[in-house]
């Protein structure tokens, strides 16, 4: 089953639109300040099609501000009843909130497609399975023999060796 493409413009679009209508209401400034700015980064993923950075960018952004909006509504949901404004700005919070992570889903579909590696690297040291660099046991180089191991010159004369 092949998975569809969503365009990059349409996510921005929708989260800016639902993080605006989100940020009417009950959230601090903080809210809109994170989403705004990650929803920049992902204007920047739009202007550069080719660039891998932009994208991948955008997509931990937008993974962050999943957390911190969590964060966000732990700490600022009231616990009294709602009027009209403030509900409807709650759930649009609410409605952005739940479509990151498929958000996250197509845009790492996107970072994929200009170009991306399947596994992120974030510089981090890490043991890896590419066995490409080592050589066989079995397998000896041309130059190495077993009575030159270790592919040093031959000596015509046996001597003290000088190190």
């Amino acid at each position: 089953m092949e998975i569809p493409a969503i365009n990059l413009k349409a996510i921005v679009l929708a989260h800016w639109l639902l993080t605006m209508w989100g940020s009417m209401g009950i959230l601090p400034p903080s809210y809109a300040w994170g989403n705004f700015s990650v929803l920049a980064v992902g204007v920047w993923a739009i202007a550069q099609r080719d660039s891998i950075d932009a994208v991948l960018m955008f997509l931990t952004g937008m993974a962050v501000t999943i957390l911190t909006d969590i964060i966000h509504f732990g700490i600022w949901y009231p616990h009294t009843p709602f009027q009209g404004v403030q509900s409807f700005t709650a759930g649009m919070a609410i409605l952005s909130l739940l479509l990151k992570p498929v958000s996250c889903f197509f845009v790492y579909q996107m970072y994929r497609e200009r170009g991306g590696d399947y596994n992120v690297n974030f510089g981090f040291p890490s043991l890896s399975r590419n066995r490409d660099a080592y050589q066989s046991i079995d397998q000896q180089d041309e130059s190495s023999s077993p009575s030159n191991p270790f592919n040093q010159a031959q000596d015509t004369k046996l001597g003290v060796r000088t190190y």
